[in-house]
């Protein structure tokens, strides 16, 4: 019965042993092409950066490093409208083509996204993108683009990574007491 319990107790220590030794480990390519292996996360201009967790199997991860660092200090949000046409549209495709994670809020059907849109620009003018603390008014590509560089997002999608779309929000329960062209 003791040798039981001995051998009971060390099957849970060695559980608990191996529990608390999952670690993370970042490989990463630098500049010069040199593989990097280390349990801190690679720098950001890195390639071919991964993480895997020792013991416990790969980290599935949606979007590669850099991003995941931009996309944590500087979120993107794009506010636009159905009726925004093209500047809205081509706002999109550039998110896209350079692989920027970003939320999209709808100025023309949902009152939260409007009072936001308001408390940002003093109306509701679409597109809006918000990078960080940046927000601009209208689409002009040169300063969606620079304010993308200076947020650390990737200038071109990166390799493995899917093309993006804005994450839509449901549109907000219609209020009775909204009058019908709050958004124009």
């Amino acid at each position: 019965m003791h040798q039981r319990l001995t051998t009971i107790a060390c099957c849970l220590a060695l559980a608990a042993t191996a529990a608390v030794a999952q670690t993370d480990v970042y490989r990463w390519v630098d500049r010069d092409g040199k593989v990097h292996f280390s349990d801190t996360p690679p720098p950001l201009d890195a390639k071919s950066a991964s993480q895997k967790r020792l013991g416990g199997g790969y980290v599935e991860q949606e979007y590669p490093y850099a991003v995941q660092v931009a996309m944590k200090r500087n979120p993107v949000t794009l506010y636009a409208a159905p009726s925004c046409g093209e500047a809205c549209t081509s706002g999109r495709e550039l998110l896209s083509k350079r692989g920027v994670p970003f939320s999209e809020r709808d100025a023309s059907s949902n009152a939260q996204a409007q009072e936001a849109l308001k408390k940002l620009i003093g109306g509701l003018e679409v597109p809006v993108l918000v990078v960080g603390e940046s927000t601009l008014k209208g689409y002009e590509q040169s300063q969606w683009q620079a304010a993308l560089d200076g947020a650390g997002y990737p200038r071109e999608r990166l390799p493995g990574q899917a093309p993006t779309q804005g994450a839509v929000e449901p549109p907000a329960p219609p209020r009775a007491s909204a009058p019908a062209d709050a958004a124009k």
